[in-house]
């Protein structure tokens, strides 16, 4: 499974506004310079995670976005939903499609469900808060250093 671009672009567009501290309002502009994503770019994901409610947008003097929320409070699954819609790995896994050449003997289309939850539940257990801050370094067998 890989990210599309737009949805690693807005991982990385809202840690950087977690790191404005959430509530102080930030230029899509400036998210840009910080991020090296492309203004016009940066501008559409403002949009599509404001009308998912994950950023808070105003206008005129002062104006700008901020989280709706805290960082703790929102979690990866929710930034990539905001972009890509529900996770599905699979066409098949969206009921309302009916475009795979195997759909009536396919063995495993049942099961696709339980591994997109655990997929979604991994995403959803990661919160932004957690991207703002330095991983711990861990050597080749598992332990921190």
């Amino acid at each position: 499974m890989r990210l599309s671009n737009l949805a690693d672009y807005a991982v990385v567009l809202m840690s950087a506004a977690a790191r404005q501290c959430g509530s102080v309002s930030i230029h899509a502009g400036m998210l840009a310079e910080q991020t090296g994503i492309p203004g016009p770019t940066a501008q559409k994901l403002v949009s599509s995670l404001a009308r998912a409610g994950l950023l808070v947008a105003s206008r005129g003097s002062g104006g700008g976005v901020r989280l709706a929320r805290p960082a703790a409070a929102i979690s990866i699954a929710d930034i990539i939903e905001a972009v890509e819609g529900p996770i599905a790995l699979t066409a098949c896994c969206d009921a309302s499609r009916h475009d795979c050449g195997f759909e009536g003997a396919c063995q495993i289309q049942p099961h696709l469900g339980v591994v997109n939850g655990a997929v979604r539940d991994a995403l959803a257990g990661i919160s932004l808060a957690s991207m703002t801050v330095q991983p711990t370094q861990q050597d080749s067998f598992g332990i921190r250093t």
